[in-house]
């Protein structure tokens, strides 16, 4: 017989290539903690390409340049309560194994000095229901194997901790666009991205392959087998081949499409579908009437062949394989506890509702664990798998090894025997996790130094402080969908005052859980203005502004909704939602054991809709008792952040004809306001920042001697202080023409915000942030926003920042939405800023 070879060789390989806090003393002022937090900026610091500069070669200069990943800065170590919220370090210790098991010093247990460098890492999975917007069309045999969300979430927090910038994708026909956003391409120079694989395939043959083969065609490496590897596994008739062509043993076997007994058919047998895992439709029966049932459900339900093999009485084992060519390596031999019983299986129905016992290290004699780990292996590579798989065996009363099948991708639910053996190991579910990714990296880039350098004196058991933020942030993302959803379910219109107060009472138990405490400047038109704070000292090291008030009145608000990875509602992205990415961000750091380092001051005000009328003077005296601020409105979907925003007025014009002459007289009030409102537009000028738009124009005119009124609402926007002044001028002047005896006018000059344009100070501040942002591979890019916000009423001078919040768009809108991937990775941001202004302040 032919020897069946589904190998893919893997490529070559290639070489690889303490700040301490000052002590509290007299609070300097703001002006001078400004220049401490952005004095670092001048100078650069040369490393080498990819790698953190050497600690030695580092001057007292070029520390204070490092930004606040903390991965070398000298971060203190976590404490003891701290390790008890996770108590294992990122990877296995040294001598994994027990001792007694008969190995040469293997991959796994040999010491981690080097290991693959941080990686955009990518989990794709499949939800447990797919839907019509996951595919184009429902077609065929659809998957009946789906991971648990909660695993899902556990395995991309597991990344995070071994220091990689982790997102989630749903395997369906979206993938492709999910990584184009997402991947680096190798040719820009960034670091390599890598997929995570948890995807079984939607529906259809094959399914295991359909990712896989997917990214073989973008070019994304990825964990776990080929495409080849994964087809040959899935279908067990051609597993079961290709072990007998290498001589490996496996029960005999029928394959079966209809209700036809075989002469030569031995009882019992075990019946299963031809192209499925996990025990789906497995049966055991004893004679001809049974066993046409069986084959009759399996091609009914399954819509394939049915495979009947010999059933083999005895006992049931699992072996779990790591590692590829020399480095494969075998996880401690797992038994199935039957319990005494040799006819005993395990369904699927039983792995869900009571998973039988496991024992492990199995009660084998040395010699048959042996074999059973040499079989376990020759069956990996007779089936070409890569990286890790999981091996099924039975041995029958004379000792007798036969191979079921081989699982391609071993379930890595906590409940399973790979995991399970993993632990027995003495590696940890974050360790197995991260070493079967740096397998797949070392297979496709050779063994390569982590760009995450330990420092000097540092645990070994703490983590950099962004990998704890990004990882508390991804454990607790539900969490901030459902503050996001609480907010917008309260109505927050800015004239209900009622409301507004709900929401802030509602935030203020949230803060006083944080350690801050409050201030409370009440107000009667609006709702009252909050202010937190987490010290008593005079500076804030950073002020971070919200609103809690919305535009949308009772006929436009829009409720909370979520429709393909999109938040909707109203305020969702104006505020809602930068308010609830702020409350996770402060929970991370505490978390971290971080916030007390920062002096934050919070501003809540509740007036944005009126342009800031009551708060504006909050606002401005904060500000200036702060080294930095920065606002959560929402950010640009390129990741923008406000740098500069254009200043606004707010104008209403009354009109009033008065009929002198008779009830018949014919009314020319609304040519003329018509007219008026032509002459304004044409003040609008997009080449130098000006836009005149009317927002609304009502008029009433009739017959009798009532007189005739119109009213026009516009607001002005502008880029300079002076164009703000000679656009009222002009605004005026066109208004006052026509002004009489019958045609009365009124002007009334609302809300105002002065711009904030560009400035050296915000230059810097954006800059040290896409640093931060660009240490994380967090996309941020500095625009102009049209729109005013809280910021105009900042001091000139003063480093101020927009657009902290999640990324969205169409705001003021019925669809104003927020991108849901967006909220780790903005609050992760928000979170580093704050620490970086505190860091500022101690250097």
């Amino acid at each position: 017989m032919t020897r069946w070879s589904a190998s893919r060789s893997p490529p070559p390989t290639s070489g690889s290539t303490s700040s301490q806090t000052t002590p509290r003393g007299n609070s300097s002022s703001a002006s001078s903690a400004r220049a401490s937090m952005f004095g670092v900026m001048c100078g650069k610091t040369k490393t080498r390409s990819g790698t953190s500069p050497s600690r030695n070669s580092r001057s007292r200069r070029d520390l204070r340049l490092i930004l606040t990943d903390q991965s070398d800065s000298g971060t203190p170590p976590l404490s003891t309560r701290e390790e008890e919220d996770d108590p294992s370090p990122p990877f296995p210790p040294e001598q994994a194994f027990p001792s007694s098991l008969p190995r040469e010093r293997s991959l796994l247990d040999r010491p981690q000095e080097r290991k693959p460098s941080e990686m955009k890492v990518a989990v794709i999975y499949n939800k447990p229901q797919i839907t019509e917007d996951d595919v184009i069309n429902l077609f065929g045999m659809r998957t009946k194997e789906t991971y648990n969300p909660r695993t899902v979430e556990r395995v991309a927090a597991a990344l995070e901790k071994g220091g990689h910038n982790v997102k989630k994708i749903e395997g369906n026909m979206n993938v492709v666009e999910a990584l184009q956003n997402f991947m680096p391409r190798v040719v820009s120079g960034e670091r390599p991205g890598i997929v995570f694989n948890m995807a079984y395939g939607i529906q259809g043959e094959s399914r295991y392959t359909h990712i896989p083969a997917l990214l073989e065609m973008l070019g994304v490496p990825y964990v776990g087998s080929g495409p080849a590897g994964h087809a040959l596994a899935l279908d067990k008739v051609m597993a079961k081949l290709a072990f007998q062509g290498h001589g490996l043993p496996t029960p005999d076997f029928w394959v079966l499409s209809r209700k036809e007994v075989p002469p030569d058919i031995r009882y019992p047998v075990i019946v299963k579908p031809k192209m499925e895992a996990v025990s789906f439709g497995l049966r055991i029966v004893y004679e001809d009437a049974a066993l046409e049932e069986a084959v009759e459900h399996i091609i009914t339900e399954f819509q394939q062949q049915a495979l009947v093999e010999i059933f083999i009485p005895g006992r049931e084992f699992a072996v779990g394989l790591l590692g590829n060519g020399p480095t494969l390596e075998t996880l401690p031999i797992v038994e199935i506890d039957l319990e005494g019983d040799p006819n005993a299986i395990q369904s699927v129905e039983d792995k869900m509702a009571k998973p039988r016992k496991k024992i492990c290290p199995a009660d084998l004699p040395a010699e048959k664990a042996e074999e059973m780990r040499r079989l376990a292996k020759e069956a990996f590579n007779a089936l070409g798998l890569l990286d890790f798989a999981r091996v099924d065996f039975r041995m029958d009363e004379t000792g007798n090894l036969y191979i079921l099948e081989i699982n391609s991708m071993a379930s890595l639910g906590t409940t399973g025997s790979y995991v399970y053996a993993a632990e027995k190991a003495g590696w940890n579910y974050d360790a197995l996790v991260n070493r079967m990714l740096d397998v797949a990296a070392i297979r496709y880039w050779g063994e390569v130094e982590r760009l995450l350098e330990e420092g000097e004196g540092k645990s070994k058991r703490s983590y950099p402080l962004p990998v704890r933020l990004r990882s508390y942030l991804r454990s607790h993302a539900t969490t901030m969908e459902e503050d996001i959803e609480r907010m917008v379910s309260i109505h927050t219109f800015v004239h209900n005052v009622d409301s507004v107060n709900q929401l802030g009472n509602l935030l203020s138990l949230r803060f006083q859980s944080f350690g801050f405490h409050r201030q409370v400047f009440p107000q009667t038109e609006v709702g009252n203005i909050l202010y937190f704070s987490n010290h008593h000292e005079e500076q804030n090291d950073i002020l971070i502004l919200g609103h809690l008030d919305t535009r949308a009145d009772s006929q436009s608000y829009t409720p909370f909704h979520q429709d393909r990875g999109r938040l909707y509602g109203t305020g969702v992205a104006e505020s809602k939602g930068g308010l609830a990415l702020l409350l996770a961000a402060l929970q991370a750091l505490r978390f971290a054991r971080v916030i007390k380092r920062c002096r934050i001051g919070v501003l809540l005000t509740t007036d944005d809709t009126l342009s800031g009328k009551f708060s504006r003077d909050l606002v401005k005296n904060f500000a200036e008792l702060s080294a930095c601020v920065v606002h959560t409105k929402y950010g640009d979907l390129n990741g923008g952040i406000v740098v500069s925003c254009s200043g606004s007025r707010h104008y209403r014009i009354e009109f009033t004809n008065i009929k002198r002459n008779g009830p018949e007289t014919k009314s020319p009030l609304i040519p003329v306001v018509c007219q008026k409102v032509l002459s304004w537009q044409k003040l609008s000028s997009p080449e130098s920042g000006i836009d005149v738009t009317i927002q609304s124009l009502e008029a009433h005119t009739g017959l009798g001697h009532r007189s005739d009124h119109a009213a026009v609402e516009l607001t002005l926007r502008f880029d300079a202080k002076e164009q703000g002044k000679e656009l009222d001028r002009k605004i005026r002047k066109i208004t006052e023409k026509e002004r009489g005896e019958d045609l009365q006018i009124q002007i009334k000059r609302g809300a105002r915000r002065l711009p904030s344009p560009p400035s050296e100070v915000k230059e810097h501040f954006f800059e040290r942030v896409r640093k931060i942002a660009k240490r994380h591979e967090i996309r941020v890019e500095g625009i102009h926003r049209r729109h005013s916000s809280d910021i105009c009423h900042v001091p000139e001078g003063i480093p101020v920042l927009d657009g902290f919040g999640p990324l969205g768009a169409q705001t003021r809108s019925a669809d104003e939405y927020i991108l849901r991937d967006s909220l780790i990775d903005r609050a992760l941001l928000l979170a580093l800023v704050i620490e970086d202004a505190a860091r500022g302040r101690r250097e």
